[in-house]
């Protein structure tokens, strides 16, 4: 995988690990997200982080899992910090129907200029399709998103 991808995951994601695996669907995401997280840690691409981010995890009630979610963003390259910028974009984004951290979430994302911005909620990823034209950077679940990137390098190689 030579492409350098700069991946914003959004809480859900960065929970997905830690939540019950016994559905197929939750087990498939954790081993998408699992494979983005490594190329992450060795240097391929550049995990993104924000002070957004870090506001959402802090009222997470279970301390265990909130450690080990910390413990992922601790790989992050980048960490895009709240601005006038992200709070006028927020409030914008808002306006379209995305709820407070979500929309918080983009908004950090276009700043950091993420090359995508990962979720496993549907209901986000449905909304962010819906307004393609309104938002600055690319939404998808982590399945979809790492078997399009990397049917993507493999056609490229070949």
């Amino acid at each position: 995988m030579s492409e350098s991808y700069r991946i914003y995951l959004d809480a859900c994601c960065l929970n997905r690990p830690f939540d019950d695996q016994t559905q197929s669907r939750i087990a498939l995401e954790t081993q998408a997200i699992l494979t983005i997280l490594s190329q992450c840690q060795s240097g391929q691409w550049k995990l993104i982080s924000s002070t957004v981010l870090d506001a959402e995890l802090a009222q997470m009630p279970n301390l265990e899992k909130l450690k080990n979610v910390k413990s992922i963003l601790a790989i992050a390259k980048i960490k895009v910090v709240s601005s006038k910028f992200i709070e006028e974009r927020t409030v914008e984004l808002a306006k379209l129907g995305f709820s407070g951290y979500d929309a918080a979430h983009l908004a950090s994302a276009e700043r950091s200029r993420a090359d995508i911005f990962l979720s496993t909620d549907d209901r986000l990823i449905n909304k962010a399709q819906r307004n393609i034209r309104a938002i600055n950077v690319a939404v998808d679940n982590p399945v979809r998103w790492l078997i399009e990137s990397t049917q993507m390098e493999n056609n490229d190689h070949d």
